[in-house]
């Protein structure tokens, strides 16, 4: 090989060698970059679930407290009871768009305990509503990956 067609041939090898590394570098790059994308959706997903749950969880305790001022003989509050459990069901339904079928399953079952307690028309067969309460956070800490005595993020 002569001088001209080895310098034509390192020349060549560098090209290749260039182009190879900035394709490799595009695509660890282009890596990094989805794998940020799909950590920050997961974690947009997860504050909105939490959003949704906590939600609820401030109008069931408003429903709660009705029935406790009930059960303790106290005048009721000037908020109307309608409007508390109206505020109710719909934070259920924030629940079922966000969160999964367990998580609105439990947040329905609560809801309609809480409704029964309040209409004063609770069905024999229906669970105790504590019991709803706790299959509800149990699967709202499940929801936002916290174990059953983990500690929510």
């Amino acid at each position: 090989m002569n001088g001209a067609t080895s310098s034509t041939v390192l020349a060549l090898i560098g090209v290749l060698l260039g182009t190879t590394g900035t394709l490799v570098g595009q695509h660890l790059a282009t890596r990094a970059e989805a794998r940020r994308d799909r950590q920050h959706r997961t974690d947009a997903e997860r504050a909105e679930r939490k959003e949704a749950i906590l939600g609820f969880l401030a109008a069931a305790q408003q429903v709660e407290l009705v029935l406790d001022r009930r059960s303790l003989g106290l005048p009721a509050s000037e908020d109307p009871e309608d409007q508390k459990l109206h505020d109710l069901w719909l934070t259920k339904k924030a629940i079922e768009l966000v969160c999964s079928h367990t998580a609105s399953q439990a947040a329905h079952e609560y809801t309609t305990a809480l409704h029964e307690h309040l209409r004063n028309s609770v069905s024999p067969e229906r669970p105790a509503k504590r019991d709803c309460r706790h299959a509800f956070v149990e699967s709202a800490r499940a929801e936002l990956g916290g174990g059953p005595s983990g500690i929510l993020r």
